[in-house]
């Protein structure tokens, strides 16, 4: 039964099956009308032979059988004419029906790609056969779908991005138009704050940029063989008095048998900042932020563990969406930009590793994990990020 299946499943086979089945009827169209109409022709050619030799005292024998072979043939003819005409008809019948059968799904979908290029992104086709018509209908249906959440997410991003604009802006103009109207003082308070916001649109659209060019994928890498263990403890130090004055503790857990790594140094400093100044960010007074090491095969695991507001179950799938904010009372201005995890998860990916969260619940902390491949290849390696 399987060639069966595969025989219901093939268009190709299907396609060959309606050819011998428009061969089959035409033939048998040809026959039953040839069975029927030749000894009737025959029958009439006849009677007119019999006819002849009778007014004749059935003379001339050779003339007779001459004339009865012309009539026989005649009649012949003449039922193939009609069989071959009705074997055509049928014929022309079952092979608009078989046409109509392969050329209907694919007007359908002719049809729903025009109106998703005219901006129909929820158009589907559908997919009632299991050969390679329904198999070419899922995936159309499988690319509009794509298609449709690209123009949401890009409808998103325009709406995040505007809102990110707009509150720095709103502010500059509020303190320009007080120090205008001489509502607010022109002090250095006033100065000071006026350049913070300033200095938050210029982080945004300097994060915007770097987004854009990773998810393009023309970063290039400059990598070079580093210690990992090296690389956290500079990064560390480097973060210790954030820490210290949030009064939050930093510990470190690094295996001692890791090898060294080819990585661009920068881009790895950057996931790290990324990452631990994100679980600081996120850790209350008195928190705990542990990084760890280990070797699993042939891969760097590195864990940056934290104490801090935990994460729902429904957020962990967004974590790395452009915009997405765990925190949704935290204000825009102690929040960031919303695209520090989505740089990083295409950092990450540069580099050949992989990154996830995990956490238990609200107020029971999280975990970022990424990995690394591990190698003991010495010297400098250069290549693009993806």
């Amino acid at each position: 039964m399987q060639w069966l299946d595969r025989l219901n499943t093939s268009l190709g086979w299907k396609l060959f099956i309606s050819y011998l089945i428009v061969i089959l009827v035409g033939g048998v169209t040809l026959a039953l009308v040839a069975e029927s109409a030749v000894p009737t022709a025959f029958n009439r050619h006849l009677l007119g032979m019999q006819q002849m030799m009778t007014g004749n005292q059935m003379g001339m024998h050779q003339v007779a059988a001459d004339d009865l072979f012309v009539n026989f043939r005649t009649a012949v003819t003449e039922a193939l004419l009609w069989a071959a005409g009705l074997a055509a008809i049928s014929a022309v019948i079952v092979s608009i029906f078989v046409s109509r059968r392969v050329v209907n799904p694919i007007r359908q979908m002719m049809q729903a790609s025009r109106r998703i290029a005219d901006g129909h992104y929820d158009e589907r086709v559908a997919e009632t056969n299991r050969d390679e018509l329904g198999q070419l209908a899922r995936s159309f249906n499988q690319m509009a779908g794509a298609l449709e959440q690209i123009e949401t997410m890009r409808r998103q991003l325009i709406g995040n991005v505007a809102h990110e604009l707009r509150t720095p802006l709103t502010n500059i103009k509020g303190y320009m138009e007080g120090l205008i109207d001489g509502v607010v003082p022109p002090d250095p308070e006033t100065y000071q704050l006026v350049y913070r916001e300033a200095d938050r649109l210029q982080r945004l659209v300097t994060d915007l940029q770097e987004l854009s060019r990773v998810e393009a994928g023309v970063i290039e890498l400059d990598r070079q063989s580093l210690s990992l263990a090296a690389l956290i403890e500079q990064t560390a130090a480097r973060l210790r008095p954030q820490f210290q004055e949030k009064e939050v503790s930093l510990r470190l857990g690094l295996a001692a048998d890791l090898p060294e790594i080819l990585a661009d140094e920068d881009r790895l400093g950057q996931i790290l900042l990324n990452l631990v100044g994100n679980a600081l960010q996120y850790t209350p007074g008195g928190g705990t932020v542990t990084i760890t090491t280990a070797l699993n095969y042939n891969e760097i695991h590195v864990l940056i563990k934290d104490t801090g507001i935990g994460l729902r179950a429904e957020d962990i799938p967004h974590l790395f969406d452009r915009f997405y904010r765990v925190d949704k009372s935290r204000s825009r201005a102690g929040g960031g930009s919303g695209i520090g995890l989505t740089i990083t998860k295409h950092l990450v990916e540069a580099h050949g590793g992989r990154i996830w969260a995990t956490s238990k619940g609200l107020d029971q902390g999280s975990t970022f994990t990424f990995t690394l491949p591990a190698s003991t290849k010495k010297g400098d390696s250069r290549g693009s990020g993806r």
